[in-house]
């Protein structure tokens, strides 16, 4: 039996809404919930709506062989647009522990991504040749628009990671800071064809979690935007 379920992956967010008071810190938790079932669900382009990003997002990304710095919304929406249409946009965790502060979601988990032979085969590449080539490669790749789905050639990638998530004083994340310190010790195990979820199925299973949200003025200040 497949021991993962994509409706508890965010189980340790949850949690830890239930349990904060401060208003500020409980919607940047909110957000931080919408957020991840949004990508996971494969509904990025809400992902990008004036509420819940700003225009110019950030993602430091040094994890699963890479080292990527992506600048903008475009770009950054070129790599979930991606992940969606290759079913990579699933996550699992384990031993999640979130924290919350008045500018930032902080996480560390032991996280699975599920990811095709493919994407494994370009990440060693990118591991290899110099920054400047890679973030060419990287780029091309994104811009291309060309992303077919494997079903037959997806992974499990499991490793611990450290996410650092800002956000600004309305409340949109500035970007993403993710981190893999140890990616010698990643394990990374073929998926029987009937283990793999697609976004469809994804978005069917997490629909029901995603709320919309709230407005943050009035959440936070008491005020009408």
């Amino acid at each position: 039996m497949f021991p993962h379920d994509i409706t508890q992956t965010n189980r340790a967010v949850r949690r830890l809404i239930d349990k904060t008071e401060t208003p500020r810190h409980r919607f940047l938790l909110m957000a931080f919930d919408r957020h991840r079932n949004l990508e996971m669900a494969g509904r990025y382009e809400e992902l990008f709506t004036p509420d819940m990003m700003v225009g110019e997002p950030v993602y430091h990304i040094r994890a699963n062989r890479v080292n990527l710095k992506l600048e903008g919304a475009d770009l950054v929406k070129s790599l979930y647009r991606m992940w969606a249409a290759t079913n990579q946009s699933v996550f699992y965790v384990e031993n999640e522990e979130v924290a919350v502060a008045d500018n930032f979601v902080a996480s560390v988990a032991v996280g699975f991504q599920q990811v095709s032979g493919r994407s494994l085969r370009i990440n060693r590449i990118l591991n290899y040749v110099p920054k400047f080539i890679g973030d060419r490669l990287v780029k091309r790749v994104l811009a291309s628009g060309k992303f077919e789905a494997d079903d037959n050639a997806m992974y499990l990638y499991k490793s611990t990671y450290q996410m650092f998530w800002p956000y600004d004083a309305q409340g949109r994340l500035l970007g993403e800071d993710i981190w893999e310190p140890d990616p010698d010790k990643a394990v990374i195990t073929k998926l029987d064809p009937a283990d793999v979820l697609t976004m469809e199925q994804s978005r069917r299973l997490l629909d029901p979690l995603i709320a919309p949200l709230p407005s943050h003025d009035e959440m936070v200040r008491g005020t009408r935007a």
